[in-house]
């Protein structure tokens, strides 16, 4: 049990370093949003130029990878406040870890994709 307690508080450790990474990472995207109209920064050139900016790709990035560990640790542990038994916490835990792995890689492809695009 004191193993499981543990793990437990270094998996918060975890959840409150990549809430206040996020918030960081967020507001830097956040701030170079403000270099142009919001309207023009939709725009389809433009979002594949970001794409093409590979220190703002990495930006996106690790908003994706942080945001993405951040939520779904949250939503596990939430899970994990309804019911209270170990097939429950492995059940919970594979599928928010593998749901969690889906959603960066499915982001990642996506960044990549869109990197490889020729600007035209």
């Amino acid at each position: 049990m004191e193993a499981n307690k543990v793990r437990e508080s270094q998996i918060m450790k975890i959840h409150y370093l990549t809430g206040i990474a996020a918030l960081v990472v967020v507001a830097v995207h956040i701030m170079m949003r403000l270099i142009m109209p919001y309207n023009l920064s939709l725009e389809y050139e433009n979002v594949i130029a970001n794409y093409h900016n590979m220190p703002y790709a990495f930006l996106l990035e690790s908003m994706l990878v942080l945001i993405a560990i951040h939520g779904f640790n949250g939503l596990r542990i939430i899970l994990l406040e309804m019911r209270q038994s170990k097939a429950w916490e492995s059940g919970v835990t594979i599928l928010t870890i593998a749901a969690m792995i889906a959603i960066i890689g499915y982001g990642t492809r996506t960044i990549i994709v869109a990197n490889g695009l020729e600007m035209g």
